[in-house]
């Protein structure tokens, strides 16, 4: 299959995507990424001065993942172009426009981070991810760590099972009694987020799945100051980051870990959904 892809901004997942894309003979168009020497002199990639330049040939267009950090501009790190999200839908009309949490800009754009295929695959990047930080920001080896894992997702369940794998004592804390059961028949200890408090005094590590404020500055108050927090979670986060730091507890905000610990990767599962979304929009 070979098509005609404007690539428009993006992080260094996305320049590998281009450059797979290239691979595979299509032709790609880019803009916003002229700050990478990845892409120069690289057969079927043509680096575009304009936006206009870039979309007005191609048939699928690609944005970032995430398509914004502050809703006015796309996010575009390999440039110094400030590309306005209002300009690239502008660009976009009667084309696809595919790219990730883009649903509240564009409700006709296809949201990339919505396809259950590269939910799943991204989990992974992101569970061995959440391992890299604890392992980098930790003086001790996981061995033997006592670990809480707020929330029992697709992210709490294959991190604890990497976990576990490490020899690290896991506990899950979850609301629903159907998630206290599978918890439970993995043989993991299990605790009521809801009773979080002086519990937490127990953990050497607490990672953060859920995308809402469980520890604030009440809880807090039980966690130990040598203990690591990670906050997996994506904005609001789930962690109180101020409280944190004034109590002196180390804190990492650990967001789009697939993209920053595995961009080749994840630029193939990128590249795998997007053409498994092509023969989807072709079949109807």
């Amino acid at each position: 299959m070979t098509d005609t892809f404007a690539i428009i901004g993006g992080d260094l997942r996305i320049i590998k995507l281009a450059n797979k894309l290239a691979k595979d003979k299509n032709i790609v168009y880019t803009y916003g990424l002229e700050e990478t020497e990845e892409l120069k002199n690289v057969p079927n990639i043509i680096s575009c001065r304009t936006l206009e330049d870039a979309t007005k040939e191609a048939k699928i267009i690609i944005g970032p993942i995430p398509f914004s950090k502050d809703g006015i501009y796309i996010n575009s790190p390999f440039s110094k172009e400030n590309i306005l999200i209002q300009d690239l839908i502008n660009a976009s009309k009667q084309k696809k426009l595919i790219a990730g949490n883009i649903k509240q800009y564009e409700k006709n754009a296809i949201d990339i981070m919505e396809q259950e295929e590269l939910t799943i695959l991204n989990v992974i990047a992101t569970a061995e991810g959440a391992i890299e930080v604890a392992i980098t920001n930790t003086e001790k080896i996981l061995h033997g760590s006592n670990v809480l894992i707020i929330g029992f997702g697709r992210i709490g369940k294959i991190l604890s099972k990497k976990l576990e794998g490490l020899s690290c004592r896991v506990t899950c804390s979850a609301r629903k009694k159907e998630d206290f059961a599978w918890i439970k028949s993995y043989g993991y200890e299990c605790i009521d987020t809801n009773l979080l408090g002086e519990n937490l005094s127990q953990f050497d590590i607490i990672i953060n799945t859920v995308p809402h404020l469980i520890l604030d500055k009440k809880r807090l108050e039980y966690v130990k100051k040598d203990s690591l927090l990670i906050d997996l979670a994506s904005k609001p986060g789930g962690i109180d980051l101020e409280n944190a730091k004034e109590r002196g507890i180390k804190t990492v905000w650990a967001l789009a870990l697939p993209g920053k610990v595995a961009p080749e990767t994840s630029a193939e599962f990128i590249k795998d959904t997007i053409y498994n979304i092509l023969k989807i929009n072709i079949a109807n």
